[in-house]
């Protein structure tokens, strides 16, 4: 599709043929490489919209890479929690989730299990045959926290204080494992002397959980065998996300739980797959010194050439396996600089998503149904390869064969991008990675799935082997203290903490959380009709006292707004959430609302302590009747 006529909502676009598409997007982006500002003008910009390492990471970066685009940080989901889990556990490798069901005690921690991790709950009925104790810690009453025994409503942004809270507890009442601290961790002594700082008084204050329950948590907790605790990237979505993660990472090894099946913490298994990334994206094939722009700071990269990310300004960019215009922070600046007349956009869709509306192109690409692809796991053990079900609808053409037709159009030549779907599987496979021994071309495509080569049960750090430097779990981390960084578990508050930032938080008073509703998959199935239609309409939920207090109804129409932009929806009231705390659920096409906003007009292009990533969840708002 070609754009005639102006970009944006109502956007009109006529009919092309790959030919005419091919031909015109090439002489364009090859207009740009050789213009003044260069190739890095040129920006790729994707995610996990398609997660499978071909249609997500093969070709395309290929392509990017030999024509010298700007590489993209792709942090939007996971990167403060991976930093986390790194700079304690070592990697992204945690509790094997099929063993929940030899567990003690079951938490869960910032995760709402049913919406967003189905294929574990389950697992957690297993255990809650058995008598299991299910306990879910989070500011709103999911619908997973419906179903546990006891929901703990912890203040948004404050899980590391609880964390904290609760190894005070146990060092001081001597329910530590010493041998384990001696034998596999590094800085006991030092996290000891750490946690004295956060008696649970002090952390009751923090997390708004009476000290009491504190207490009676960390002992329930240290007095279980194996305990599974399950996070999720909600959490680490603050000003100190990574500190979250780290902090609550180090619980297992106090209490010597990693020792059993069925005990420790998993934020991800994604680290156990070591496919051979470094074939499929060919990193060496780029420029030297090629800058890389975090894909959290778009509106900064789109509107602020020279304040923003650095480097020439960015005057194409071509979208695929991504909905920007609706899930990067900060909308505004976003749309502003997707407004601009002299950007060149490419997007590759199945739809017409809010992004779409500003392309100059549409690219139809297949989806999972119609294309070869292999997927690795962030939630269990098992690697599966995708075959194409049905031949491609229509025009549509996966990924990998639209950027080896768009390389051939720009006279882009290399042998790498003549690698077939199958040859790029085989690829991805070739590893000396032991837990990938065994995995083959052949043998996925016989079965469709296979579990990687780990043992059974699967207990990761039972005797150790943490994949740190010193191979232990590092309450002490020297290469955070070489970045600067508190080297010890802390409270760091979110960047909008109101105790951090009194004046603000006197004009927006409440913290907006805005976690994907349960019909969608963040901006993905919005334009579903029998999903949207379940989900209604944009809809914000708070405590009935805060709807009090500002003379708001349930059913009523609100305006949430800051500094950054406002949206509107429909007030919802509800019991099973905090005071002081909204839950925007999202996220909703800002066409498909009824302002042409979304939630993330409110949200800030602020990033996390480590790993550059978003702070969707670190939002201070204001809530008042809509106009």
């Amino acid at each position: 599709l070609k754009r005639v006529g102006p970009k944006g909502p109502g956007a009109q676009f006529v009919e092309a043929s790959w030919d005419e598409a091919l031909d015109a997007i090439a002489r364009r982006l090859n207009e740009i490489r050789r213009s003044e500002h260069g190739p890095q003008s040129i920006l790729p910009y994707s995610y996990a919209g398609t997660m499978g390492l071909l249609q997500g990471e093969s070709i395309d970066r290929r392509f990017f890479h030999l024509i010298g685009a700007s590489k993209l940080d792709r942090t939007i989901c996971a990167t403060a929690g991976m930093m986390g889990m790194r700079m304690t556990v070592g990697a992204s490798i945690g509790a094997d989730a099929e063993l929940v069901p030899e567990s003690d005690l079951v938490l869960l921690w910032g995760t709402n299990t049913l919406t967003s991790n189905p294929h574990l709950w389950p697992k957690i009925l297993e255990a809650k045959a058995k008598g299991v104790p299910v306990i879910c810690i989070d500011p709103i009453r999911t619908r997973t926290a419906e179903q546990c025994d006891e929901w703990i409503g912890i203040r948004p942004g404050t899980d590391a204080a609880l964390a904290l809270g609760m190894m005070h507890v146990i060092f001081a009442e001597g329910l530590q494992d010493d041998e384990y601290l001696r034998l596999h961790t590094l800085g006991a002594d030092q996290l000891r002397e750490r946690v004295r700082e956060y008696p649970p008084e002090r952390v009751a204050a923090i997390c708004g959980i009476p000290a009491a329950r504190i207490v009676t948590l960390a002992q329930q907790y240290a007095k279980a065998k194996a305990a599974f605790v399950r996070i999720n990237y909600g959490l680490q979505r603050h000003g100190g996300g990574a500190m979250a993660v780290r902090t609550i990472a180090c619980l297992p090894a106090v209490v010597g739980h990693w020792r059993r099946p069925g005990g420790g913490v998993q934020l991800s298994s994604s680290a156990n797959f070591q496919f051979n990334r470094a074939a499929l994206h060919r990193e060496d094939l780029a420029p030297a010194n090629t800058r890389t722009i975090n894909m959290s700071l778009l509106g900064d990269a789109l509107t602020k050439p020279d304040a923003g990310v650095g480097g020439p300004p960015v005057t194409a960019v071509v979208v695929y396996n991504s909905n920007p215009a609706a899930i990067a922070p900060d909308f505004l600046r976003v749309i502003e600089g997707f407004k601009r007349e002299d950007l060149f956009v490419v997007v590759l869709e199945h739809f017409r998503t809010d992004t779409a509306d500003y392309a100059d192109w549409i690219l139809p690409a297949t989806t999972q149904l119609e294309h070869w692809d292999i997927h690795f796991s962030y939630g269990h053990l098992y690697a599966s390869l995708n075959k194409p079900a049905i031949a491609p609808v229509g025009q549509a053409l996966p990924n990998t064969e639209i950027f080896r037709r768009l390389a051939a159009a720009m006279g882009v030549e290399h042998d790498c991008l003549r690698d077939d779907d199958v040859t790029l599987v085989k690829q991805a496979l070739d590893s000396q990675a032991v837990a990938l021994q065994g995995l083959s071309f052949e043998a996925l495509e016989a079965n469709g799935w296979m579990r990687l080569n780990l043992p059974k049960p699967y207990v990761p750090f039972a005797e150790g082997g943490f994949r740190t430097p010193s191979g232990k779990c590092e309450f002490y981390s020297q290469r955070m203290a070489d970045m600067g960084l508190d080297p010890l578990p802390a409270f760091t508050p979110p960047h909008e903490f109101p105790e951090q930032v009194p004046a603000l938080a006197a004009r927006y008073p409440i913290t907006l959380i805005s976690s994907p509703a349960h019909q969608f998959l963040n901006s993905t199935f919005v334009n579903i009709g029998p999903l949207q239609r379940a989900a209604k309409e944009p809809e914000v939920a708070l405590h009935p006292r805060d709807a009090e207090r500002r003379g708001l109804s349930d059913g009523q129409m609100v305006m949430v707004v800051n500094d950054r932009g406002h949206f509107v929806a429909r007030a919802k009231l509800r019991e099973g959430i905090r005071e002081g705390v909204a839950w925007a659920p999202g996220i909703w096409w800002a066409k498909l609302s009824p302002d042409g906003r979304n939630v993330n007009a409110v949200t800030s292009q602020k990033l996390t302590d480590m790993g550059g990533g978003p702070t969707f969840y670190d939002c201070q708002v204001e809530i008042r009747a809509a106009d």
